[in-house]
């Protein structure tokens, strides 16, 4: 990346967005975001909390100006919740204020590394597995479509992912 501009992380819960966004704001020398997180501050709750008293569209609501606000920003690497693909009016925001790199997680993987987080509100099911498996048909085209790049974390270092996606934004310039 020639010069200072936004990287922003989609993808499922589990693909790793906020730990390889970490190293990746590191690289590029961007200051790093966690949607969720800014959510949680900014309301003095986690998400959870959050979902049980204003419901799924409570949530989407305060996730909408939140990654307005940081997508206006110059010089961020976000890292986004996996539902942020939606609602059209983040796609918007995504796809016109930085590159978007999808983080294209196998469900084995999402359910590996989502097994025993009990903080996440969709996946409070007798199924989790179903649930992510449901939810991959109906986000991937979402994800594809705001998508600059792809990438395949699999199991591979976060260290090395971010890395990987340094030499493909250097490709995008």
């Amino acid at each position: 990346m020639k010069k200072k501009q936004n990287v922003i992380l989609v993808g499922p819960m589990g693909a790793g967005k906020t730990t390889i966004g970490r190293f990746l704001a590191g690289e590029l020398n961007l200051e790093f975001f966690d949607s969720d997180r800014e959510i949680e501050e900014r309301c003095g709750a986690d998400i959870s909390w959050i979902f049980d008293v204003e419901g799924e569209s409570g949530f989407r609501r305060r996730e909408t100006e939140v990654i307005d606000l940081l997508t206006q920003r110059d010089g961020v690497c976000i890292a986004t919740g996996g539902g942020v693909v939606m609602v059209p009016e983040n796609r918007g925001y995504l796809m016109s204020r930085g590159i978007v790199v999808y983080l294209k997680a196998s469900i084995d993987q999402q359910v590996k590394r989502t097994s025993r987080d009990k903080k996440r509100p969709l996946l409070q099911t007798d199924d989790p597995r179903k649930t992510l498996q449901d939810l991959m048909i109906c986000r991937d085209p979402l994800y594809t479509e705001v998508a600059d790049i792809i990438v395949e974390p699999n199991d591979n270092n976060p260290r090395a992912v971010a890395q990987q996606i340094v030499r493909l934004l250097n490709d995008v310039d």
